[in-house]
């Protein structure tokens, strides 16, 4: 089983996530934030990783802390439940069309953190969502799930849609990145032997 089941608590936010990494897509979000419930819906959904979550965060002061604290537990589970990564795919790549957007999401599940960060967001603001704090999610979650994750942006000019189409393209990535590499069960995918 390919699981995990956290809890994070901080003067700022109090966490409980888990995850099914070879799940079907279900679960139930609740952080407070709603333009960030949708994301990871979606993320889980594109991902088909069952993911259960709720936070409840400073949101009075603004949702960065929720939006961060989240990502970060979320890169804790993916962590927990990957374990020392023997027999994955390691790798994953999404080409994601959202209507006039296109964006494409690569990782490589290295153990070395890296975010690439090349999105142009036209609105400071989808709803009361501060869109800044979408990089500060993925940071994160790369910081605690220590690989290489790539977004960039080859189109798109509505907000809302550039987003998604990283949040369901990075579930898209992920999904492929943990998953069983039937030729090579029980190995670490790399040289080095180690991941």
């Amino acid at each position: 089983m390919r699981t995990a089941a956290l809890e994070r608590n901080t003067a700022e936010t109090s966490i409980s996530l888990t995850l099914d990494l070879d799940g079907t897509g279900a679960g139930t979000i609740d952080t407070g934030c709603g333009f960030l419930d949708h994301m990871l819906t979606l993320f889980a959904r594109h991902g088909d990783f069952d993911l259960t979550l709720t936070c409840r965060g400073d949101t009075q002061v603004d949702d960065h802390h929720t939006v961060e604290d989240v990502g970060i537990v979320l890169g804790q589970a993916f962590t927990r439940a990957l374990g020392d990564k023997r027999g994955i795919r390691r790798y994953g790549q999404s080409l994601l069309p959202m209507d006039e957007t296109l964006v494409l999401v690569g990782c490589d599940l290295s153990g070395r953190d890296y975010l690439g960060w090349a999105v142009t967001l036209p609105a400071a603001k989808v709803g009361t969502f501060d869109t800044e704090l979408a990089k500060e999610f993925w940071l994160g979650f790369v910081r605690n799930c220590p690989g290489a994750l790539h977004f960039h942006q080859l189109a798109g000019e509505n907000t809302h849609h550039i987003l998604e189409a990283c949040f369901k393209g990075a579930g898209r990535a992920l999904k492929e990145a943990v998953a069983p590499d039937e030729k090579h069960a029980g190995e670490i995918p790399s040289t080095k032997g180690l991941l």
